[in-house]
């Protein structure tokens, strides 16, 4: 195991070095916000830790904000909430969407419409919109911002899969299965969502980037997390009222979330070049 996995590495390393340094960042800034609340960085809520809109300096690299919070500490802290609503979200949508689109593209018909309009109709909703209408209906808040997050991600990935199993519902194994009497659930879970699953991590890893994006957009609005706690988004919208003269917050959390959604873009382009080499970048 270990040697195939080194192997792999090497291969990434060999072909695409900038992919390979993202998941590195990836795995490097998820670690930190997962272990972030254990290592001596200060307490994110402590106020009055330091001088009030202190720039960068030793004791405190990130700078403190008008409360006199270290702001390290809170950046660490967005991205741990970030990243997790974020994946929250898109798990479900993943989950709904690969039932869905499997679902469509196989039974074809009058399923396939019903599905695929509903997704048309889902995608025309602009992804802020959506946020204030739930904000309106359920509160700010983070099941508000999984909720938008989630419809705002879901039509997309709704499409990736029903168009891979369309392609698929034709092919010679899935009709000598059909014929050997196989249900259509057990065709469909035995042997179009193992063929589906390369586009499904490979949209996966996409639609986590645009759930990120969404998420600081929201708390950017107030409308997903909510203070005292942090996200990316919401220690901007706290920076930009100190632009002018304490840039290093806005900086800072917006580098991090910069980095954050570019390692993630990377990775992506990694999984699709393993999984559909052919498409990949590697032998454009």
């Amino acid at each position: 195991m270990f040697k195939t996995i080194s192997s792999m590495i090497s291969d990434l390393w060999a072909r695409d070095r900038l992919s390979l340094f993202g998941i590195a960042l990836l795995i490097f800034l998820v670690l930190l916000g997962l272990i972030g609340p254990h290592l001596p960085l200060g307490d994110p809520m402590k106020i009055g830790a330091g001088p009030r809109l202190s720039p960068p300096n030793w004791a405190f690299p990130f700078g403190t904000d008008e409360l006199g919070r270290s702001f390290l500490p809170r950046v660490v802290e967005g991205i741990r909430a970030t990243f997790l609503l974020s994946a929250a979200a898109v798990i479900i949508t993943a989950v709904l969407g690969t039932i869905l689109g499997m679902f469509a593209g196989f039974f074809g018909g009058f399923a396939d419409q019903m599905v695929a309009r509903g997704a048309d109709i889902l995608f025309a909703f602009p992804a802020i919109l959506a946020g204030l209408l739930i904000a309106a209906v359920m509160g700010p808040g983070q099941i508000s911002a999984i909720t938008v997050i989630s419809i705002a991600t879901l039509p997309l990935f709704i499409r990736v899969v029903r168009a891979v199993t369309m392609g698929l519902s034709g092919r010679g194994f899935i009709v000598a299965a059909r014929v050997a009497g196989a249900s259509p659930w057990r065709v469909m879970l035995v042997h179009i969502l193992p063929n589906i699953i390369g586009a499904v991590i490979v949209q996966l890893t996409y639609a986590l980037s645009v759930g990120m994006i969404i998420e600081s957009a929201l708390s950017f609005l107030g409308l997903g997390v909510q203070p005292p706690y942090a996200s990316l988004g919401s220690l901007l919208r706290q920076g930009s009222s100190y632009l002018t003269f304490a840039p290093w917050l806005v900086l800072s959390a917006g580098g991090v979330l910069s980095l954050a959604i570019m390692a993630v873009n990377l990775a992506g382009d990694a999984a699709r070049d393993a999984l559909e080499p052919l498409k990949g970048r590697a032998l454009k």
